[in-house]
Parts: C-alpha cells; structure tokens; sequence
C-alpha cells in the first residue's frame, strides 16, 4: 500500500491560545499554495477567540488531476488527502476543542476537498466556509441518507467567470449540502480573477461569529474516529 504523504507534516496553528479559544478553523489551502497563504487570509477576518489550524498538503498539492475529472483519476491521492484532514480533525481535538465547535474553511482546492469530505464523512462541524470549489468527479453524486449536516450553517462564494472553477458545479453543490440540511448561503459574484473577495471575507466573519451559538442549539453529534468513509454513487454520464 502506497504511503500517506499528507499525514503526519507539521499543521500550522495561530491565533487564541488553545485555553482561550471559542471556536476553531480548520483552514484548508488551494493547490499551489501552503498554510501561509490562509494565515494571510484570516488576517482580513475579526478573529478574536479562534484559533486557526491549517494542514499542509505534500507537494503543496492535494490531488494530481482537475476537480472534475473522474475520481480514479486523482487516487489514491485524494483519498490519502480526506484521510489527512481526519487527522488534522483529530489533531484539533487533542488541543481540547471539539469537533462540533470547528469550522471547515477551504479556498480553490481545499474547498473541493472539504465539500468532498462532507460527502464521504458526513459528520457535523460548526460551519463551513467553501470559497471557490465543490465536490469532486465526473458527475453528480447522491447525497449521504438522511439530513447528516442538519443546521450546520455554509457559507459558500466564488467567481462567475473564474478560470478553473464553473458556477455551475459550486450550484450544485451548495444544492447538494442544501439536501444534507446545511443552511446554505450561497453567492457568485461577477468577475474573472481566482480570488476570495471582500464580501466573501464579510460572510465568513459573520459565520465566525455566530457559529459557537448555533453549535450549542444543535444536539451533539456522535463521531467515531477512523470510521470507512461513505463512497458516494457518481454518474459518469454527466
């Protein structure tokens, strides 16, 4: 079996002391990039009581192929990647922060791969926090049975015209979400460039802010570490 070169890297951590902290972020790069470039973004966000835990991917890449090939066309890569941000989840949790009071933030790549977890490992965050990508594969894909992200609130942003994410896949999947009960904020803002914007900076802070409290109105969820992933069906016909 091939190695794992995801897991066990140095994660980043900034922002409150762990003692001190009301909510964490997972904050998940894009290809290209490292933890660097999402330390650079927090700095926009009002960020008093979080804490930032940011993974760095092998290579600084995630996966190999575009999003939207077909999945075997980015495995076992890609597997490897979602088996890493379970670790990362794992390694937040060591700090003494729960899981339901961490939100899931990830830009161009790190947002496929997040929006990719929430489709093969359906447990609850706090938020979500999709910039700029949606799940992976071919097609479209079936939500998980049930309503496994029931009044988790995502917010999701891109770019009409961006050159390597289309609209129409990150519609599809804040529908998806949207189906898995996430209280889904979506908004495609006109323009060309791969960027997060200011009003997309605006949004997540506003999450940031009101997450803690949703997360309390929410029955806790029951994780089990290390559980299989859920292989959602793909329709390659698409």
């Amino acid at each position: 079996m091939e190695a794992n070169r995801h897991v066990g890297r140095p994660m980043q951590s900034w922002g409150a002391e762990p003692s001190q902290t009301r909510l964490a972020v997972l904050a998940v790069h894009g290809r290209g990039q490292t933890p660097s470039f999402m330390h650079q973004q927090s700095q926009r966000i009002h960020s008093e009581g979080i804490r930032y835990y940011a993974p760095h991917a092998f290579g600084d890449s995630w996966y190999p192929r575009p999003f939207m090939d077909p999945i075997e066309h980015n495995e076992p890569d890609l597997a490897h990647a979602l088996d890493a941000l379970q670790h990362s989840i794992a390694g937040i949790e060591a700090d003494g922060i729960p899981y339901r009071d961490v939100v899931l933030w990830g830009f161009s790549q790190g947002a496929c791969l997040l929006a990719q977890l929430m489709v093969s490992w359906p447990s609850p965050p706090a938020g979500l926090l999709i910039f700029t990508g949606g799940f992976l594969g071919h097609g479209p894909i079936e939500p998980p049975a049930g309503r496994p992200l029931d009044g988790v609130p995502a917010v999701l942003r891109s770019i009409e015209h961006d050159p390597w994410v289309p609209p129409g896949r990150v519609q599809d999947t804040a529908e998806l979400l949207a189906a898995m009960g996430a209280e889904v904020d979506l908004r495609i803002s006109p323009g060309t460039e791969h960027v997060i914007t200011d009003e997309a900076m605006t949004a997540a802070g506003c999450l940031l802010t009101r997450a803690p409290e949703r997360a309390a109105q929410r029955r806790e969820p029951v994780r089990h570490p290390g559980t299989s992933l859920h292989h959602p069906t793909v329709d390659s016909q698409r």
